[in-house]
């Protein structure tokens, strides 16, 4: 499948990169819509101490503010995506992004916790259908090729940038007042859905009446859900406790229930042989332990400088801002990288940036080490994810039929979210309790293992 992406493809060659305005302002729909996810997670986050204290929430209820977004959006992804494929992608997108855009001011204005937890889950769920609508809207507008792997590029800055640039604006924020933090995504919201409605072509009509396969979705959402919820509590609960270990069974007997009814209906909800493409799924496997890794990183990076150090989180921010400017300067070239050495060598020098990045951790001392250890491990890990997500984006979408799109782009953001989910807990799970800087290093090495094993399932693919 990325064969056809090498620059020895004389066709790939000839393929101009020159877009019309409309086609700029089709893009910058489509990042904003991921631009908004990465400030979601990084903006709330820093702003749970202003809102426990204020609403009188427990640690354990307000952890749920980031939890239930991330349970939604993980649990609701799959069907989101396949959602934009059977009843339109644009149409996906707009309503969902009203309701993202409603949801962001009912968060503004609420005083009830369990209000504010529950929104934030409907949020999520808003979110899981925005994100592979835009993702397979801007594959069906940008075609394989140069194209497409500058759209990845300049889709993927815009995806670092929010997260990064969340932590620090977050910060700002909360230190006002935190309900700025949930009003800020809503004139970003708006323009997002203004620029679709304005420039996105409407969805052609379907041939034939859809219909819904009810059975297929109850049996992958609750899977889905409670295969997200597991992994993401198996920190805390334990990963023999009978809640986790029954967490998992339950899961997996429900996506098995989704197979045995995909396999027998007359219209699935998922066309299961698209998991016979060996490249997706290779594309899938490297994007959830990529992930993983880097989750882990960014905890064991917040314990070491929050906990133990007391840093705040705009402290941290800024050590992660190499890691943000090396995504926004290699993101608008990356498509003539990718062009010039082809996908599989550009996702290997990324995934290979990982390794010096996290072995780089293993020498944190009692006091932070800016110039040896953070700075240098910050911009490797900007350079990996610069490279590596955007080539693993177009490895896991090229060669898809236009229809089945969004069941690819919503295959590959459930395995960043599930992958993320599952690196948190393993690198939590490998921490000795305490407060001591001896028990990061465990986490560490699971990172480094995460990098290897992402590089290695990368190898192995192609030396078959």
């Amino acid at each position: 499948m990325s064969g056809g992406l090498t620059p020895r493809d004389p066709a790939v060659r000839r393929e101009p990169v020159r877009w019309s305005a409309r086609l700029w302002v089709s893009l910058l729909v489509f990042s904003g819509v991921i631009l908004l996810d990465g400030l979601e997670n990084s903006m709330i986050a820093v702003s749970i101490p202003e809102i426990q204290h204020e609403l009188g929430l427990s640690a354990a209820t307000a952890q749920w503010l980031i939890g239930a977004y991330i349970l939604a959006f993980g649990g609701f992804l799959l069907l989101g995506g396949r959602f934009a494929d059977l009843f339109g992608r644009r149409r996906v997108l707009v309503t969902a992004m009203a309701v993202f855009a409603l949801l962001s001011l009912l968060g503004a204005l609420v005083d009830d916790g369990v209000l504010l937890i529950v929104s934030r889950f409907v949020k999520g769920m808003a979110a899981a259908f925005t994100a592979p609508a835009a993702m397979s809207l801007l594959t069906a507008t940008f075609p394989e090729g140069p194209q497409r792997n500058k759209a990845f590029g300049i889709f993927n800055v815009f995806e670092a940038s929010g997260y990064s640039s969340g932590l620090l604006i977050g910060g700002l924020l909360a230190a006002l007042n935190w309900r700025a933090t949930f009003v800020l995504p809503i004139p970003i919201a708006l323009l997002v859905l203004i620029g679709a409605l304005r420039v996105l072509p409407p969805d052609p009509p379907h041939a034939e009446r859809r219909r819904l396969d009810l059975g297929g979705a109850v049996t992958l959402v609750g899977g889905m859900l409670l295969l997200v919820f597991t992994v993401g509590s198996a920190a805390d609960a334990g990963w023999t406790s009978l809640r986790t270990t029954a967490g998992l069974a339950l899961s997996g007997l429900l996506l098995a229930g989704f197979v045995a009814i995909e396999r027998t209906v007359k219209e699935p909800l998922i066309r299961l042989g698209i998991l016979r493409d060996r490249d997706l799924v290779t594309a899938n496997v490297s994007a959830a332990l990529l992930y993983g890794g880097a989750m882990g990183f960014q905890f064991l990076l917040a314990l070491y400088l929050q906990n133990l150090n007391g840093w705040q989180p705009w402290q941290m921010a800024l050590v992660l801002l190499p890691s943000g400017l090396m995504v926004v300067v290699i993101g608008p070239r990356l498509g003539a990288l990718l062009d010039r050495f082809g996908v599989t060598k550009v996702l290997l020098a990324g995934l290979v940036a990982f390794v010096p990045s996290y072995a780089l951790m293993l020498r944190i001392g009692p006091e932070p080490d800016l110039w040896t250890v953070l700075l240098p491990a910050s911009l490797l890990w900007g350079v990996g994810f610069a490279l590596s997500i955007s080539a693993l984006m177009v490895a896991g979408t090229s060669g898809i039929a236009d229809h089945e799109q969004g069941l690819a782009s919503g295959l590959l953001t459930s395995s960043l979210q599930v992958g993320g989910a599952f690196g948190l807990a393993v690198v939590t799970a490998a921490i000795v309790p305490g407060t001591q800087l001896a028990m990061l290093r465990p986490g560490v090495v699971v990172i480094l293992a995460f990098a290897a094993l992402t590089l290695l399932t990368q190898l192995m693919r192609r030396q078959r």
